[in-house]
């Protein structure tokens, strides 16, 4: 059984034209230190993130206490959003997880960022099977790599996210057996 930690980072003031730089908000960082506290006993072996500095803050505590580098993965960067075209965010967002293959001018399709991202997981499950490995993610890109295993991760499941977050997911042969939400106090088990 494979064992991956989804982290999605931790609060970060949005800055337009910022968003691989953006850094996490003082609260973010002391978020980031609970992340650590909840994750630090759990025998985690590699720690991955998306090149977002606000992915790799939100996991840069843990990575420190366990002395292990973080490995920045290219194709789990955040969906590219694009211009919503005058929406408000929620119904952007909502757009986009309702049709698959529409894309905001100058954005990125569920489609096409679930496929990129879908690839890099798979050969990090070929590369860290049986092992434990957290992720230092963002609330999109980790709900189009659930939903590539499960069709209930959908809009509704990114609305109930928080930042920061973490989902305990396991995997055998591939597949995805079962799922906890470890942040909150509710626990999503069997989704």
């Amino acid at each position: 059984m494979t064992i991956i930690y989804f982290v999605r980072h931790a609060e970060s003031p949005f800055i337009e034209g910022k968003e691989r730089s953006r850094a996490l908000s003082v609260q973010g960082s002391l978020a980031a230190e609970r992340v650590k506290e909840m994750l630090l006993n759990e025998g985690i072996d590699a720690i991955l993130s998306s090149p977002y500095q606000r992915a790799k803050d939100t996991v840069q505590p843990l990575a420190d206490a366990l002395g292990l580098p973080i490995a920045e993965q290219e194709d789990l960067r955040e969906r590219m959003a694009g211009d919503f075209l005058g929406h408000s965010f929620l119904d952007a967002k909502k757009k986009l997880f309702q049709n698959p293959a529409y894309s905001f001018p100058g954005g990125e399709s569920g489609k096409a960022a679930q496929s990129r991202a879908v690839r890099a997981f798979e050969e990090i499950l070929n590369t860290y099977g049986g092992k434990r490995v957290a992720i230092g993610t963002h609330g999109d890109i980790m709900t189009l790599m659930l939903q590539h295993y499960d069709e209930r991760f959908d809009y509704h499941f990114w609305l109930g996210t928080t930042l920061p977050d973490i989902y305990r997911a396991e995997f055998e042969e591939g597949r995805l057996v079962n799922l906890a939400r470890l942040w909150s106090e509710h626990q999503e088990e069997g989704r």
